[in-house]
């Protein structure tokens, strides 16, 4: 299944860019689901169906799907104080009925993250269109399974759990109660769970499609989600220049809009590596919102097409003449003083402005230590020395 996650600057039309190109992408013969996580529905007004908690079909290819977090929430809750009763009954703890539940902040983006998870899984769809919030959220959001996975991993080891004979004793040993069986299920339950929202994330069929109105904001924005969006690794198929106002106004407050935008998609169109990295489509404003299909379809937002190769982080060998390996983590836009990398055993710790990622070291560079590191074109650069404690010796 081909993935899309459309994101970008808030306000910029990001809900009716994905259901034009879901809508476009049904057309050329694609199953197509777009998915929203947004508590009113305004990808049910752009696409003049109502959308809510099942998936609704809006034309024979396209189905919208707008998951009901507070059921999902509720769900979840209740089952968590039916495993936990014994506790709960010790700590004289009162009950919640599920009528009384109310979904937390950040509720619809977990059930978003399920219902990606469940149209991956279903296997019912060629293409899966996501609409995402903002480049910030966005990004939160979609790194969320891998910092719960790696949570889960620390609190609860999977090795502990060989050592389930043995806990009472070590219960009565340590003077305290071991986790119970309860505990390491769910755990394991949700590691699976998880994986299964990573695997779509990291799929090499999955790309995102940024969303802009140009002008020096939305320069600003495509600079910021450069960054974040290569910290985690996932390739922009296209940059969609949204609401673009014609040419030729004779108006000198339109005009003065209009050769700003201008600018910005020139710099966009023009620079060394957009052609060939993020192609830009610019989509004229319809002079109004759009509504229904007919609106959608007149806005040419393309389907699908085919995912770009994901961003390789690749190590490469100069043993032999500088004593080193090398780390090439590629960062467009980064800055230098906003870089920050900090090595946590087998783990480093990549700050770059205001995004963070916590990622594993390949296996050959566990074994070294950390050199120098240094930001040249757009790529962040850490050399390690081999570990001599560590390191195999040669003859």
């Amino acid at each position: 299944m081909r993935t899309i996650l459309i994101t970008g600057q808030g306000g910029s039309g990001r809900t009716t860019v994905a259901a034009a190109m879901g809508l476009e992408a049904a057309r050329e013969g694609s199953r197509t689901l777009v998915l929203s996580a947004d508590r009113v529905d305004s990808l049910g007004a752009v696409l003049g169906v109502a959308t809510g908690a099942e998936p609704v079909r809006v034309t024979s290819h396209l189905t919208a799907w707008r998951p009901d977090a507070a059921a999902g929430f509720r769900v979840d809750l209740v089952a968590f104080q039916e495993r936990a009763a014994s506790v709960l009954d010790l700590l004289g703890a009162g009950r919640l009925d599920a009528e009384e539940l109310t979904p937390l902040p950040g509720a619809e983006e977990l059930a978003l993250l399920r219902a990606l998870r469940d149209a991956a899984l279903s296997e019912a769809y060629d293409l899966l269109v996501v609409d995402l919030p903002p480049v910030p959220q966005a990004l939160a959001l979609l790194g969320l399974p891998e910092e719960l996975r790696r949570y889960l991993r620390r609190l609860l080891p999977p090795e502990r759990q060989a050592a389930r004979a043995l806990r009472p004793v070590l219960g009565r040993l340590a003077g305290v109660p071991m986790p119970a069986e309860w505990l390491y299920e769910t755990a394991a339950r949700w590691d699976v769970e998880l994986a299964a929202v990573a695997a779509v994330v990291e799929d090499p069929r999955t790309s995102v499609r940024l969303v802009v109105e140009p002008g020096p904001a939305g320069a600003d924005h495509v600079r910021l989600a450069s960054v974040g969006l290569a910290l985690r690794a996932l390739p922009v198929d296209m940059l969609i220049a949204n609401r673009v106002l014609p040419e030729g106004t004779h108006d000198t407050w339109l005009a003065g809009l209009v050769a700003q935008q201008r600018k910005a998609l020139e710099e966009w169109e023009e620079g060394p590596s957009t052609r060939e990295a993020r192609p830009v489509r610019a989509v004229a404003h319809l002079g109004h919102d759009p509504r229904g299909v007919d609106d959608l379809a007149a806005l040419g937002i393309p389907g699908a097409g085919d995912a770009p190769a994901r961003v390789a982080w690749p190590v490469t060998d100069n043993l032999g003449d500088e004593g080193v390996l090398v780390w090439h983590i590629p960062l467009p836009g980064a800055v230098r003083d906003e870089l920050d990398l900090v090595r946590r055993g087998d783990e480093l710790v990549v700050t770059a402005g205001q995004f963070r990622r916590i990622v594993p070291l390949p296996s050959a560079l566990r074994r070294c230590t950390v050199d120098g590191a240094a930001l040249r074109d757009g790529s962040l650069r850490i050399r390690f020395a081999p570990d001599p404690r560590l390191w195999p010796r040669t003859r």
